[in-house]
């Protein structure tokens, strides 16, 4: 009995994975949001987030986990933001350490601004759990556009987050108990 449960499991668990790196998110069109959100990390979502803004697609945009050592004339020497773009329209987190904390950092941000949808741009491999821990943090109602970076993640990045997603959902599962 126990080892048909824990063969299930593993099945279960394989293919789940397989659907998790085969099914990677896809980058958005160019809705418009009130907002953007990029949790820092690997190349590109800044990036993607400063493009998004500079066409329009929202007003401001959240940088969420930045480094407490990061100065805002820092950031944007590094991302070619303007005085203007940085003054008018970014706010840089600093609270965040984790995805989890990027979802509180981002609540208390849209609650204070008094936004009510949200584009959320990261990675590929990042896209799934960041959504998760956002959906839970968020007041019910919220919209969220998922706009993913595509990447050349390795298996064991895909591994890592597909673990890291299973155990978030489990989370989220025995808060619902």
């Amino acid at each position: 009995m126990i080892r048909r449960l824990l063969a299930t499991l593993l099945v279960a668990w394989v293919f789940g994975f397989l659907w998790f790196a085969v099914a990677l998110p896809l980058p958005a069109g160019l809705q418009e949001t009130d907002a953007i959100v990029v949790p820092t990390g690997s190349g590109g979502r800044i990036e993607r987030g400063l493009s998004l803004l500079r066409q329009g697609t929202a007003d401001h945009m959240l940088v969420t986990g930045v480094g407490l050592d990061v100065k805002p004339q820092e950031f944007a020497a590094i991302y070619g933001a303007s005085d203007t773009l940085m003054d008018c329209c970014i706010t840089l987190g600093f609270d965040a350490l984790d995805t989890r904390g990027n979802a509180r950092e981002t609540a208390a941000w849209m609650d204070q601004k008094g936004f009510q949808s949200l584009r959320l741009v990261t990675s590929d491999w990042h896209m799934r759990r960041t959504a998760l821990e956002l959906e839970q943090t968020l007041p019910s109602g919220t919209g969220i556009l998922l706009d993913a970076v595509q990447t050349q993640p390795s298996l064991w990045i895909l591994f890592l987050e597909y673990n890291k997603l299973l155990a978030a959902a489990a989370v989220w599962a025995l808060d619902r108990i």
